[in-house]
């Protein structure tokens, strides 16, 4: 009998020396903390009602997934929305509205764009994990309203 299989069988665990295996073992444990995330995320977001709007923003509800200095310098600004989605949330001057209304209408000049995110498994951990941080102290915030109303 093989070694390998004589340590399965004691319930050791026997690491194989193969590099790439190595590697895909490491590829499937990201992939299944990111999905475990992604389920936490979205039963989070669901029960946080109502969903907040995003600071300065006049038609978007969102909060950011702020990873500090781990995000990507090339990402902007990473938000996740009442769906337990992510996205990049941009926010500028819609120049077509400013054109059509012939004025400058601050809430009709407004344009806020959100870009849902399809992340590398390693790079949605970070995110994720920051935005499940974020959407639980604003449950937290929500019980403790609740509990100084009664």
């Amino acid at each position: 009998m093989p070694l390998a299989a004589t340590l399965r069988i004691l319930g050791l665990v026997f690491m194989d020396t193969n590099p790439l295996l190595r590697k895909a073992q490491a590829d499937n444990v990201l992939e299944r903390a990111a999905l475990q995330l992604q389920q936490l995320l979205k039963e989070a977001c669901a029960e946080l009602q109502p969903f907040p709007s995003f600071p300065n923003a006049f038609f978007t509800t969102a909060i950011e997934c702020d990873p500090g200095t781990l995000a990507d310098p090339e990402r902007g600004c990473v938000v996740v929305c009442e769906d337990g989605e992510l996205y990049e949330l941009e926010i500028g001057v819609d120049h077509e509205a400013i054109e059509l209304t012939g004025s400058w209408d601050p809430v009709t000049a407004r344009k806020e764009t959100r870009k849902k995110l399809d992340l590398h498994p390693r790079d949605y951990i970070i995110y994720a994990y920051n935005g499940l941080m974020a959407v639980t102290e604003h449950l937290l915030e929500q019980a403790g309203e609740r509990e100084e109303v009664r």
